[in-house]
């Protein structure tokens, strides 16, 4: 049961993080498809920073550093939707598409450049950083991590800055009525950039929890199987607000860490399921919300509309 919890809390963090990554998108009126594609990048600069930190570094420069890397990164990748769907007015649905297709073979390509510059007889897409890894756990052995702890103090201010700042209140007017926001003199273009950019932040940190949360080593071909599509369902079924979110994340993460451990369970072996059914369920559930939700979704109304200047 301790093991579960730990998983399922470990899970928990990485939906909700990204999940209210594209509530913040969503909220400003670009529907955030990439990220998956974030994901990996926010993971690859996290990594980078892991690997490249001095052996020794107090945990804190490790914490600090490796946060900030992955947050860049994912901004840096984020800004591709921001300028096709923003500037350009692209269909954003495929932009994010495309990202999450690049976003694998770009972090993979790059990873294996890097090896074999370093050395040419190991042209892998991994990157190890086991022993900095050792400064998120509390202690050896355990599996609870400072950036489980970071996932709900960002929660808590994801609520604040959304319903309690100006900022917050002038951006879920540019995702409902983006004219009407422009009329009383907010800068549409700008609220949207930031809403897409705090999307890539918190969408990078996600992946970067993600890799570090039980391997001390990361094969960027890989990816982060799906994640980033897991964490579009639990911001539907969350309803877009930040503390539902946090509940759906902890249904997913359930499920999911159910086919790290159910082998502990005696009920669960029993039924001698195998154990691709338990990798299978958190996106059987997704299929399910979709379908149960996507009808009287409470998406912002202008979401994935590009905002025009002359229309009313």
């Amino acid at each position: 049961m301790t093991l579960l919890i730990q998983y399922t809390l470990l899970f928990a963090s990485v939906l909700m993080l990204v999940a209210l990554g594209g509530c913040f998108s969503e909220h400003s009126g670009v529907i955030n498809i990439g990220l998956e594609g974030i994901m990996v990048f926010g993971a690859l600069g996290g990594a980078l920073a892991l690997r490249y930190l001095p052996d020794g570094s107090a945990a804190v420069i490790v914490i600090l550093a490796s946060v900030l890397a992955a947050m860049a990164a994912g901004i840096l990748y984020s800004m591709l939707l921001a300028v096709a769907a923003i500037n350009f007015k692209a269909d954003q649905t495929l932009v994010g598409t495309a990202m999450n297709l690049m976003g694998v073979a770009a972090a993979t390509v790059l990873v294996k450049a890097l090896n074999t510059a370093e050395n040419p007889n190991n042209p892998s897409a991994t990157i190890a950083y086991g022993s900095a890894r050792k400064s998120f756990l509390i202690a050896e052995g355990m599996e609870f991590s400072w950036l489980t702890l970071l996932a709900v103090v960002l929660l808590v201010l994801a609520w604040f800055v959304l319903y309690k700042t100006k900022f917050g209140l002038r951006l879920q007017s540019c995702g409902e009525h983006p004219q009407a926001a422009a009329s009383v003199g907010i800068s549409v273009y700008k609220m949207r950039y930031a809403g897409v950019m705090i999307s890539g932040a918190l969408g990078g940190l996600g992946g970067l929890v993600y890799i570090t949360a039980a391997v001390s080593e990361w094969k960027f071909e890989n990816g982060v199987a799906g994640f980033g599509f897991l964490a579009l369902a639990v911001m539907i079924f969350g309803a877009w607000k930040p503390f539902r979110i946090a509940l759906a994340a902890l249904l997913f993460g359930l499920f999911r860490s159910l086919s790290n451990v159910y082998t502990g369970f005696p009920f669960l072996e029993q039924l001698n399921l195998p154990g691709t059914v338990y990798n299978m369920m958190p996106y059987i559930i997704s299929l399910i919300v979709l379908i149960l939700f996507s009808k009287n979704s409470a998406a912002p109304k202008a979401e994935g509309i590009p905002y025009d200047q002359g229309s009313r």
